[in-house]
């Protein structure tokens, strides 16, 4: 939240809306958010936070929470796209935007559409990403939800708003669906957005949404980018939308999420870039010397299965939660949980080896055991998150250590000399995907 810009609000007819600006790039974007927002809990998820200071990093990035949602006024549950496409317009001159890019998202994109098409004097170009021009299936638009998929998404809005049911990962991001941490931050997001009235009012306009007759009308330059596996928004928006905007560029990307900063967000922001500025974005990565640490549950599926869906829920997080109290004092760094495995990072081997000795016992105290694998090596930073062969290998490593084990790279057990560790031989091993053959070595309780 230490990034965090200031959040200023502006009147607009009767209501307040909130606004952010970030960045000092040569040109003008405002960021017209899809179904609803937050723009302050936009800065406690890494992965929004990274995109938008990506984007701040070519661009003076304006933000605002349409009004019913985030930090805006609530006023009336009517929000029309006239009211909103005044409310973006009330915005631009508050900052002082003479001419803007718009990137609509979701929902956002028929507000960007409607507001180029009026005012292609005040827009210098147009990204649309996972929308539509028109939601709700007709028989001359066969690909929008039908009747029976509104009735369920409107219940399940009234009835869970709020838990990872209202809107589900599954649906909305399927890459984090399995993350039980980020599926409930998630939730917590959309909490912080909108009240359940607010969101299934909106939702009930975007139902009624039909730009369609406004898409031979844009005359900005226009690129409308649309992940092929989306499982809100259907390609064939993205297709139609592209087949009737005069010069419009279509990019269709690999992925099933809907939100544009979970999955592949750089393929996202790549594309973004290259419309807006005329160039790719050079990759600097960091790369620092980091100790990684894989954790997994031995026997998980067994025991899930043994267990039931509710219990195993409680028990893994009460295993997540054990992992987190030793990784803090040991001074690791949690990288990410993947099925019922833990990624962490360390600045220092020998306290890396006695964090993953000290996960181990703590956890047996659950009836669980875990096998883990470290390896020292050079490390990519990407956002959040590390990446690299050093990581590959650790979990290569990790793979093969028998229940209840310490497995080490060499590499490790090399780094931790005259630490007061003791190591036993492991064998040497061929790791799928890592040249060369390796030598492992068993952590010893000291």
């Amino acid at each position: 939240m230490a990034d965090m810009p200031a959040t200023r609000y502006v009147k607009c007819d009767d209501v307040y809306i909130a606004y952010q600006v970030i960045g000092d790039g040569p040109f003008d974007l405002m960021f017209v958010p899809g179904f609803v927002s937050n723009v302050e809990a936009v800065w406690q998820s890494p992965d929004r936070s990274a995109y938008f200071k990506r984007l701040a990093s070519f661009s003076r990035v304006i933000l605002f929470d349409k009004r019913g949602t985030g930090m805006s006024d609530r006023g009336s549950q009517i929000f029309t796209l006239e009211q909103r496409m005044h409310d973006m317009q009330t915005v631009l001159d508050t900052v002082g935007s003479k001419r803007a890019a718009l990137m609509g998202v979701s929902e956002g994109g028929p507000m960007s559409l409607l507001y180029a098409a009026t005012y292609p004097e005040r827009t210098s170009a147009l990204v649309i990403y996972g929308s539509y021009a028109k939601r709700a299936w007709s028989a001359d638009y066969t690909f929008g939800w039908k009747d029976e998929r509104w009735r369920i998404v409107l219940e399940n809005i009234e009835q869970h708003w709020g838990t990872p049911l209202g809107v589900s990962a599954a649906m909305w991001a399927p890459s984090i669906a399995n993350d039980h941490h980020a599926a409930e931050r998630l939730a917590a997001y959309f909490r912080a957005a909108a009240s359940p009235g607010a969101a299934a009012a909106i939702m009930k306009m975007n139902r009624e949404i039909d730009v369609r007759h406004i898409l031979p009308a844009t005359r900005v330059p226009t690129l409308v980018v649309h992940r092929v596996g989306d499982r809100v928004i259907d390609l064939e928006h993205a297709r139609y939308m592209a087949a009737h905007i005069p010069g419009a560029k279509l990019v269709e990307l690999p992925g099933e999420d809907h939100m544009p900063w979970f999955g592949d967000q750089a393929a996202v922001l790549d594309e973004v870039e290259q419309f807006l500025t005329g160039r790719r974005h050079v990759y600097e990565p960091d790369r620092v010397l980091a100790t990684v640490l894989f954790a997994d549950i031995v026997d998980s599926t067994a025991q899930a299965a043994a267990l039931g869906d509710s219990s195993w829920r409680e028990l893994r997080n009460a295993f997540y939660v054990r992992i987190r109290r030793v990784l803090e004092q040991y001074r690791g760094r949690e990288i990410n949980t993947s099925g019922d495995g833990f990624l962490a990072a360390f600045d220092g081997p020998a306290r890396a080896v006695r964090c993953a000795t000290a996960i181990r016992d703590t956890v047996r105290s659950l009836n669980l055991e875990v096998r883990c694998g470290l390896h020292t090596g050079e490390c990519e930073l990407v956002g959040n998150d590390i990446a690299g062969i050093a990581v590959h290998t650790g979990a290569r490593v990790a793979a093969l250590a028998a229940p209840g084990e310490v497995l080490v790279s060499q590499t490790v057990c090399d780094l931790v000399a005259g630490s007061g560790l003791t190591f036993e031989e492991g064998g040497t091993y061929k790791l799928k995907g890592v040249p060369n053959e390796w030598r492992l070595f068993r952590a010893v309780a000291n």
